[in-house]
């Protein structure tokens, strides 16, 4: 990490004082040869995390969608004039990088999360040293080697796998001018810990509890197949996964029939298969968490078993595979409904006016992201502006394309990833006054 980190201030000042056309050309070509490498990056991807193929294969075109929505940036950085009193000067802005930037990549989407990242961090003209997650560090190791295939300078974008150590190492080292990091909460706190060190700035993109509202008016069958999403992308693996279904009383049982009904024929199995839609969980680790998660929401009564609820046998049997889960009647209070569990379990529940949907909605430590289905546009853009998150969709999930800021609230994080929010979390700003 140490060699990482000097070889990133080595080459940051050529990096930042680069003509803004050049880098916006490397950019563009690391995305072009990471579409021409869709193939190897998609086996890969399924690999080290067993994201079922049919996702894994959309994910090198929404990496180079962000690599060339960033490259666009890099020459409309500018800043801005000010007015003066009471004297007369020119007084004006420049948005500076903060220089070497270290990113920490989650494993449960690292292909994206990495250029998503680190191409809003070199457009804005840092260098940058990516520690990939340990479960899953091939895509990020492959991706730096396309940088260097576009003739990105060394040291612009260094790429070192490492577990924990490595991670601190990065995040302590008095070399680094921020960090970004993407994972869980329990993990920021550490890092957050280790940045008061040298007061380094950190941006966090953590974990969530994601609702899904779905009022009487809205089309059931479609919101009912879009909680089912909740569980079955990436196994349930997602931290804006939409788990917390809050259902209107009247269509309750409908919903929840809808959901069951399109569960028993969901495909679960081997991730490399064409049609499978939901593989394993990551780890041996994770599988007894889930589980253990799931034998404690049945022993304290937490809610009520509707599906699933055990490991999957058969010829699955060898493999961390969890049955997709769902619970009905579930107790908002309780952990069930309060915890990221970070697998493929749902808890449904009840309201019985727009209040009590807010309220339950709200009802958590996190504020990452929330869904509404809804026919009223009136009540979806009221409901909208009250929910404590940071991201809302309406009637679907629609992916998140480069130009959305995305990120949380509360316990879901701080900054935002994407858009022209996510450049401006690696600039900071210089004010020049010349006196008249």
């Amino acid at each position: 990490m140490d060699e990482a980190v000097r070889a990133a201030r080595a080459a940051a000042v050529r990096w930042r004082t680069l003509a803004a056309n050049r880098r916006r050309k490397l950019l563009l070509r690391v995305g072009e040869l990471l579409l021409a490498d869709s193939d190897r990056l998609t086996g890969l991807q399924t690999l080290e995390s067993a994201m079922p193929h049919q996702f894994a294969r959309a994910m090198p075109a929404a990496a180079a969608d962000f690599l060339a929505y960033y490259a666009g940036w890099t020459d409309k950085l500018g800043g801005e004039v000010l007015d003066t009193w009471p004297m007369r000067a020119l007084d004006y802005t420049l948005n500076e990088p903060y220089g070497v930037v270290a990113v920490i990549v989650p494993w449960n989407a690292p292909l994206v999360s990495l250029t998503q990242i680190a191409a809003a961090a070199l457009a804005a003209g840092n260098t940058v040293v990516v520690k990939p997650p340990e479960l899953a560090p091939f895509s990020s190791l492959r991706v730096g080697e396309l940088f260097l295939e576009a003739g990105v300078p060394p040291g612009v974008l260094n790429v070192v796998p490492g577990g924990p150590d490595g991670g601190a190492a990065l995040v302590t080292h008095p070399g680094v001018d921020k960090i970004h990091f993407t994972g869980s909460g329990v993990t920021a706190r550490r890092i957050l810990a280790s940045a008061r060190e040298h007061l380094t700035p950190v941006g966090l993109e953590l974990g969530g509890k994601s609702a899904q509202l779905i009022f009487a008016d809205s089309n059931l069958r479609a919101a009912a197949r879009q909680a089912l999403a909740g569980l079955v992308i990436h196994s349930g693996q997602g931290c804006a996964n939409g788990t917390r279904i809050i259902v209107e009383d009247t269509v309750y049982d409908e919903i929840l029939e809808l959901a069951c009904s399109r569960l028993r024929r969901l495909s679960v199995g081997d991730p490399l298969a064409p049609s499978t839609v939901m593989g394993p969980v990551i780890s041996e680790q994770a599988c007894e968490r889930i589980m253990s998660t799931i034998e404690r929401a049945r022993a304290e009564g937490h809610g009520k078993l509707v599906a699933g609820g055990q490991r999957l046998d058969g010829e699955l049997s060898d493999g961390y595979f969890v049955a997709p889960t769902i619970f009905g009647d579930v107790d908002n209070d309780s952990p069930l409904a309060q915890e990221e569990i970070f697998g493929p379990v749902l808890s449904f529940m009840r309201f019985s006016s727009e209040d009590e949907a807010v309220r339950l909605a709200n009802h958590t430590c996190y504020g990452l992201a929330a869904y509404i289905h809804t026919s009223d546009v009136q009540r979806a853009h009221r409901v909208a502006q009250r929910l404590e998150v940071g991201n809302v969709w309406i009637n679907g999930f629609f992916g998140v394309p480069p130009s959305m800021p995305f990120g949380g609230t509360k316990q879901s994080g701080q900054g935002r990833v994407g858009g022209r929010a996510g450049l401006g979390e690696f600039l900071r700003s210089k004010n020049v006054w010349l006196a008249l």
